[in-house]
Parts: structure tokens; C-alpha cells; sequence
């Protein structure tokens, strides 16, 4: 049985080099403009009919739009409403690479901690500058909560600054942890279903529980895929609402 964890081996497929630096093209990179692609696709694609009674995959479409519209909504209110286009995106690309990530010798983007950092460290500086350009220096009041002891402010604020910068870590790792994990699992279970089945075969009664138990974690993982992208996505509102209106 192979490891259960060389399924997140990044593989180079095109080798390419620009002024000394490597950009070769990797399964990674492929499956990260498959994800775009894809979910391109059946945006265009489900609304091309464009009917007021709206079929399955129309409905559908629309579903997520309010799902993300209402989402920005609510956690943000009107001020939101011109980053809606970033983060609609945010959350079809990551639902859609999470569920790419579970057809079978695909590869999962988001299992890449370097993949999930650079979008949590992008929306980090993205909703800071947004907070400095809105608030200018009371920015900096968002380290002091209002109504602590002045002789605790040197060490709150401390505590403040560190747990405001460790946010980009704590939003990569929550996702590429969970991809990480289950993808593991999964390959775990296959491989144990495989060797039960070769040894005893497929109708011997040892053999059907680890197929049963790997058509439940399947369902789990595409739970927990929807799940992270929504959590990713819901956690991008929060913190823009924080730098919009210096809630605290």
C-alpha cells in the first residue's frame, strides 16, 4: 500500500524557468485553473438560460450567489457590498477545489499549507490596508479594548498585536488541516479496504465494512468540503467588518 500521504506529492508536469526562477507548471497549478475553470463553467453554463423559473442547476447558481450575498450581508452590512465580487470568488474557488480534491487521482489544492497561506496572508493585508486608508492612526486603537486597566494596556496590547497577526496562520491551517486529514484518512481506509478485499474477497463479510465505512467518510469529506469554504469565506467577512466599521 502506498503512503497515505504521497497523494499530496506536488509533481512537476511542464518544466519551465524564467530569469533563474522556477515556475514550472505542477499538478498543483493545474488543478488550481481547473477549480477556476470549472466553476467558471457551471456559473455560465447554469445561467445561460436565464429563466425567470429557474431549473435545477440555475437554481442552484443563484442559491450560492445569495448564499454569499446574504452572508456579506449580514456580517458586513451595505459597506460590503463592493468587496462581494472578491469574495464570492474566494468561495466558489475554494469549494470547488475541496470538491475537486475528492474525485480519485485528483489532487486537493487546499491540502498545500503555502496554497492556503497565500490567500490567508492576501485577505490579511487586504482588510489592514482597507482599515488604514478608512480609520488613518485610530486604527491602532483596535489594540486597546475599551474599558481596560491602564496598568494592563502595555500587556493587552501586546496580546492584541500578536493574536491580530497570527490570524492568517490561524485561517490557512484550519483549512489545509482539514483537507490534510481527511484526504488521509480516506486514502487510509481505501488502502485497507483493497488488502481486505485481495486477501478474503470482496463478498466476504470482513471486507464490506471498510467499503461501507469509506462510502460514509465520503459523504464526511464532502460535508467538511463545503463546510471549510464556508468557514474560510465567513471568517474573511469578519475580519472585513472589523476593518470597515472598528468593531472590537
Amino acid at each position: 500500500m502506498h503512503s497515505p500521504v504521497e497523494q499530496f506529492t506536488i509533481k512537476v508536469l511542464f518544466a519551465l524557468n524564467l530569469f533563474g526562477y522556477d515556475i514550472s507548471f505542477t499538478n498543483s497549478a493545474l488543478f488550481m485553473v481547473l477549480a477556476i475553470a470549472v466553476s467558471c463553467g457551471f456559473l455560465v453554463f447554469a445561467m445561460r438560460p436565464a429563466s425567470i423559473v429557474p431549473g435545477r442547476m440555475q437554481g442552484l447558481a443563484e442559491m450560492m450567489y445569495e448564499f454569499v450575498a446574504e452572508m456579506v450581508r449580514s456580517n458586513v452590512g451595505n459597506e460590503g457590498r463592493p468587496y462581494f465580487p472578491f469574495i464570492f470568488t474566494l468561495f466558489m474557488f475554494i469549494l470547488f477545489s475541496n470538491l475537486l480534491g475528492l474525485i480519485p487521482y485528483s489532487y486537493t489544492v487546499t491540502s498545500q499549507i503555502v496554497v492556503t497561506f497565500a490567500m490567508a496572508l492576501f485577505i490579511f493585508i487586504g482588510v489592514t490596508i482597507i482599515a488604514v486608508v478608512k480609520h488613518g492612526f485610530h486604527f491602532f486603537s483596535f489594540f486597546i479594548p475599551s474599558g481596560a486597566p491602564k496598568a494592563l494596556l502595555p500587556l493587552i496590547f501586546v496580546i492584541e498585536v500578536i493574536s491580530y497577526f497570527i490570524r492568517p496562520v490561524s485561517l490557512s491551517v484550519r483549512l489545509f488541516a482539514n483537507m490534510l486529514a481527511g484526504h488521509t484518512m480516506l486514502k487510509v481506509f481505501g488502502g485497507l479496504a483493497v488488502m481486505i478485499a485481495g486477501a478474503g474477497g470482496v463478498f466476504v463479510a470482513g471486507s464490506i465494512l471498510p467499503l461501507v465505512a469509506i462510502i460514509g467518510l465520503t459523504g464526511l469529506e464532502v460535508l467538511v468540503a463545503c463546510l471549510q469554504a464556508y468557514v474560510f469565506t465567513i471568517l474573511t467577512c469578519i475580519y472585513l467588518n472589523e476593518a470597515i466599521h472598528m468593531d472590537h
